[in-house]
């Protein structure tokens, strides 16, 4: 547990880096998801203030009711988003993961990722939604409203980001719940080779509902606790990369490092399909950031090409600080500066000038280098794929730079009134927030999971590989 409490510390200092003390959310809607639920025939709710000035004054002085419309390309776009999301994860992910092992737990990590991806969508339609969205006014979790989708018709409503203007709320349900699912997939990188099934299809679960939903709830729920700070996290920086990425390195901790780490050679067995995998991330991350947008139009036209500059920047800029620390740029090395640059752009996709994304791209490659070779010898966990490394180191990078890029003068599309040290110091107590409240809820997780089912595989069974131990199979012939 010191190990924990040290390597837990040591993220919130890093957080900090860049920052000093005062959290995370979206752009306000233009209504709240959990509020705009209305039938398509239902007139918008008026604000508050607005229904207040319609009692008072004279019925011909009321303030107008703001028609609700729905866009057929909006709806065309979110279904494209979410389907590219789901792209990214599988077969994306798994392939990216999967190149990574050694060939006898190729099979594992595909079952893995494919499996949680499944059971956290389920979950997320039982309950997720209804606890993340659902409504109400408790800042940490929504409410059971919604519970198996409970009042959701083809008809009902989610708000976007422009006042009036609506999507399906079925398709908001379903492009959230691929957040949800991929967020829970990105953790088991982490102790790959070495964990039992059953264990990773458990701890997700408790996990999700512990860690993801209150999460999610705080950063991008109106009434949540991060959101009501006025905290960025445009697409899922803490929600889903810190998050995911303090859960597995906590699970490296409390599972234990894999036979023979440091003694025998790792290597990945397929550096090709590690590449392929890395392609179809970056695809499907499209749909990803600019999905968050909610509708279709400049703003997510912004957030579009912000993902392919940063991606392109911290390619090249990983692959040039390996060359001048090896004095070779690998393939590998491109690929992982590829997936750090996907993730620190994801909380700051919406905010910032394309001019900033380059910035921050830049940043992210020699930054998460440095996340999966120095940090990690000095934290001494065996994070197999370098979850923390790449997505922890990432998305605070990230989490923190939004609160400087998004300035105005310096090209970011917030208000005259943003003040970059007022929202670092927001910044900072969101990531702050999400890396001690993952990290706990983790490690009681991987606790009771290892009472009930066991966490670890036997040595032989690691030994001879997860494949043929787990689910009796191989990758390849011989």
């Amino acid at each position: 547990m010191k190990k924990l409490l040290t390597v837990w510390l040591a993220a919130a200092a890093l957080s900090f880096s860049v920052a000093s003390p005062g959290v995370f959310a979206q752009e306000t809607p233009a209504a709240p998801a959990t509020e705009a639920t209305e039938t398509m025939a239902a007139p918008m709710d008026l604000a508050p203030a607005a229904a207040l000035a319609a009692e008072v004054a004279p019925a011909e002085e009321a303030a107008p009711v703001v028609e609700q419309t729905v866009d057929k390309g909006d709806i065309t776009w979110m279904m494209i988003a979410t389907i590219l999301v789901i792209f990214m994860t599988i077969p994306g992910l798994a392939l990216f993961y999967g190149g990574l092992v050694r060939a006898k737990n190729m099979l594992s990590v595909l079952m893995q990722v494919m499996s949680v991806f499944c059971l956290i969508v389920v979950l997320w339609a039982i309950y997720g939604y209804s606890l993340t969205f659902g409504g109400g006014d408790n800042p940490f979790v929504g409410n059971f409203s919604k519970l198996f989708l409970s009042g959701v018709t083809p008809d009902s409503l989610s708000a976007t980001f422009t006042e009036g203007v609506m999507i399906p709320e079925f398709i908001f349900i379903a492009f959230q719940s691929t957040f949800a699912a991929i967020t829970c997939a990105l953790i088991v990188g982490a102790f790959a080779e070495r964990i039992k099934f059953s264990a990773v299809l458990l701890f997700c679960a408790i996990w999700f509902t512990f860690s993801y939903i209150p999460i999610a709830h705080m950063v991008w729920d109106a009434a949540g606790f991060i959101f009501a700070d006025g905290a960025i996290d445009f697409a899922g920086g803490t929600v889903v990369h810190i998050n995911a990425a303090v859960a597995g390195l906590v699970g490296a901790y409390m599972i234990g490092k894999r036979v023979g780490y440091g003694k025998e050679a790792m290597t990945p067995h397929s550096l090709t399909l590690t590449m392929v995998g890395a392609s179809m991330l970056w695809v499907g991350w499209f749909g990803f950031n600019a999905g968050s947008n909610l509708e279709a139009n400049g703003g997510t036209t912004l957030a579009f090409i912000n993902t392919l500059l940063a991606t392109a920047a911290a390619t090249l800029s990983w692959a040039g600080a390996e060359a001048l620390l090896k004095g070779k740029a690998s393939m590998l090395g491109a690929a992982s500066g590829a997936v750090g640059g996907l993730v620190a752009i994801t909380p700051a996709c919406g905010t910032i000038g394309p001019m900033g994304a380059l910035i921050l791209g830049l940043m992210a490659g020699p930054i998460c280098l440095w996340g999966v070779t120095g940090l990690k010898k000095m934290m001494g966990a065996d994070d197999a794929l370098d979850v923390f490394g790449v997505h922890g180191v990432g998305g605070i990078l990230g989490a923190l730079m939004v609160g400087v890029l998004s300035a105005p003068s310096l090209g970011g599309t917030m208000g005259d009134d943003f003040v970059i040290a007022s929202q670092l110091a927001v910044q900072a107590k969101g990531v702050i927030i999400t890396i001690v409240w993952s990290g706990i809820v983790a490690a009681v997780t991987f606790k009771l999971v290892d009472l009930i089912v066991g966490l670890r595989v036997t040595e032989d069974a690691e030994r001879e590989g997860l494949d043929i131990t787990s689910h009796g199979e191989t990758a390849y012939s011989k």
